[in-house]
């Protein structure tokens, strides 16, 4: 009976640190696109300096359209991850 109890316990410990796992992947998910774009836009480019800069580097909304953009994937992660019930 001892055997059983112990492991009934081990796995209601094995479901909540899936439950947990699944959480932490799902945030990770969430971040790591925007992580992605912060670090290619918080590199140093000269536009002057060669045609392969990013042209929306110029753009006079450049950086409301990359916001724009980050909020965009963002949300649109977590209602995604919410209709598959992840979250």
């Amino acid at each position: 009976m001892a055997d059983g109890l112990i492991d009934i316990y081990y796995s209601a410990i094995s479901i909540r640190t899936n439950e947990v796992m699944r959480i932490l992947t799902v945030v990770s998910t969430i971040f790591i696109p925007l992580t992605f774009i912060t670090g290619l836009y918080g590199m140093n480019f000269n536009p002057h300096a060669s045609p392969y800069n990013m042209p929306e580097l110029n753009w006079y909304y450049g950086y409301p359209t990359v916001l724009l953009v980050m909020l965009t994937i963002s949300v649109g992660m977590v209602v995604y991850f919410r209709r598959k019930g992840w979250i």
